[in-house]
């Protein structure tokens, strides 16, 4: 099959074009820096230049898609949450999506499906409430960012596509994502767990994430919206220890909820917070993991950090 993907030169996207390939498929990469990955192209993969936001050229280049993955959007919590960034956030995965349905009614052949990421933020902070895909949203801006964002996907749902928003837990691999950063203070024998320690992480191994996407693709009777998270959401605490074990280090060092707040204002509550995310969908489908636990993910990915050097 042809698929455009907006955002394959991402953390995550670059994981799912790499095993769309493999598994035969070919690839448009749209990106607002093609000529940075001119001698990146294959015949099965193709760089778009494109501005995220208008019409144009690329439009057309995309003639002939089978499917359209969104994976576009501003990393969450590279700063405070001011104002501005907020707009930057909202605006960075609205406006993708809006250019995308712009596109699709002018090509002669329509794509089927249209896949576009979501965030387990959309639950809000819920204790240890265990949620699925029927869960009501929840509250605060993750919450509220969330469901703009999958609102404007569903818009797609009037061109005759399939639209399955994938709401994506902590995205676990070894060269970028929240894990980069974690390990680190561990490394220098500073790690710990950021208070109080109880609220739950849902989180995902990169490869099990591109792995479910292309599942989603070749079973079309899925539909509606996904969990792209593991089957085991363990707590604050749990995770930072088995951190520090896999890399044999203490996990002593808690960071306190109010540093964080004084460090990083609202986006602080991001950190302190959590959900307990349980990926129903997927598993009732038949999909199948290849990293349900924790200990067996960071396994993989530590120990493909430390081959690389990282």
């Amino acid at each position: 099959m042809k698929m455009v993907i907006a955002g394959g030169t991402g953390f995550i996207g670059r994981e799912v074009c790499r095993m769309l390939i493999e598994e035969g498929h070919s690839v448009i990469i749209l990106t607002r820096h093609a000529e940075n990955y001119t001698a990146a192209a294959t015949p099965q993969r193709h760089f778009v230049q494109w501005d995220g936001v208008t019409l144009g050229p690329w439009a057309q280049g995309c003639e002939g898609a089978d499917v359209v993955i969104n994976l576009s959007g501003a990393p969450i919590a590279d700063s405070r949450w001011t104002d501005t960034r907020k707009q930057v956030l909202i605006d960075s995965r609205v406006q993708p999506i809006q250019a995308l349905l712009l596109a699709i009614p002018i090509w002669k052949h329509k794509p089927h499906t249209f896949i576009s990421a979501s965030g387990i933020g959309f639950y809000g902070a819920r204790g240890e409430e265990k949620l699925n895909e029927s869960s009501i949203p929840g509250q605060g801006f993750l919450s509220d960012l969330s469901q703009i964002w999958e609102k404007t996907a569903m818009e797609a749902e009037a061109l005759d596509l399939r639209v399955i928003p994938v709401r994506f837990g902590m995205v676990l691999g070894p060269d970028g994502g929240a894990l980069s950063k974690m390990t680190l203070p561990f490394r220098l024998f500073l790690g710990g767990p950021i208070l109080p320690g109880t609220q739950y992480v849902s989180w995902i191994h990169r490869e099990d994430l591109a792995r479910l996407i292309l599942f989603i693709i070749t079973h079309p009777a899925l539909d509606g919206t996904v969990n792209g998270v593991a089957p085991e959401a363990v707590t604050m605490q749990n995770f930072c220890t088995t951190l520090g074990k896999t890399i044999n280090r203490p996990s002593w060092f808690p960071v306190p909820g109010f540093a964080l707040k004084i460090a990083l204002g609202e986006l602080a509550t991001m950190l302190t917070t959590g959900q307990r995310v349980h990926p129903q969908k997927a598993l009732d489908s038949g999909f199948s993991y290849s990293f349900p636990t924790l200990q067996k993910a960071l396994q993989s990915i530590l120990g493909k950090s430390r081959t690389q050097g990282t």
